[in-house]
């Protein structure tokens, strides 16, 4: 990688696809705190993320990862408690123990379910095995299952946003899976009122609407009109 000094040296880099649901919860934290940052596009359908260079970052070869100086942090929830805990201004996590375990709970729920079985590579796998339309269906039952989850969970905490009337980390999972769902699956939201609601509120915030996929450099023209 090309070496850089003096201020540059000192800023926060964040490796990201445009599309991954992944890296857009850390492009919201990282707007929320106010912290500047140098976007560093890994275009996954090329397989940038396959490459040396990037696999020293992440043996796994997954986005989004962080680099803080000496510091690098792969995979989203790792980076998001990283900058909870060196960056506090605009917390992340309730000081309320139930309601930060609920957040805990919502944020499990979408990456260690939703995200996970209709990420590229089983989409992939899927339309590989059984065809496209199958690819669609797969990614659609599996979201709804999710989202219904979602929705009985928060039932009973949800104010304007997730766990209550402010933003918390369980929003900064919510609103990149609702979008995709939205956005790239078709699902319909009618059935999740809840989370309709909550998604409808996302898109009065900034710091959400400017770390939305279509918003991000490496996207191309067709998804930003």
């Amino acid at each position: 990688m090309a070496s850089v000094t003096g201020e540059d040296s000192k800023k926060l880099k964040l490796y990201s696809y445009w599309r991954s649901s992944c890296s857009c919860r850390v492009r919201i934290a990282l707007k929320l705190k106010g912290l500047d940052y140098e976007y560093i596009a890994i275009n996954l359908l090329k397989g940038d993320q396959k490459s040396p260079e990037f696999l020293k970052l992440n043996p796994l070869g997954y986005v989004p990862v962080l680099v803080d100086g000496d510091i690098v942090v792969a995979d989203s929830f790792a980076i998001l408690l990283y900058l909870e805990e060196k960056y506090p201004q605009h917390p992340l996590l309730p000081k309320d123990l139930q309601k930060r375990a609920l957040n805990y709970q919502a944020a499990n729920l979408v990456s260690s379910y939703i995200q996970p079985v209709r990420n590229l590579p089983v989409l992939g796998y899927i339309q590989e095995k059984l065809g496209a339309d199958e690819k669609v269906v797969w990614a659609q039952t599996q979201i709804r299952k999710g989202f219904a989850a979602l929705e009985k969970l928060l039932e009973n905490y949800a104010g304007k946003y997730a766990t209550g009337n402010e933003v918390f980390l369980a929003d900064l999972f919510l609103a990149p899976q609702i979008d995709g769902g939205v956005r790239r699956f078709n699902v319909d939201m009618n059935e999740f009122p809840l989370l309709s609601r909550i998604y409808e509120a996302y898109k009065e915030l900034p710091a959400f609407e400017d770390a939305m996929p279509e918003r991000q450099p490496d996207a191309p023209p067709e998804a930003r009109a």
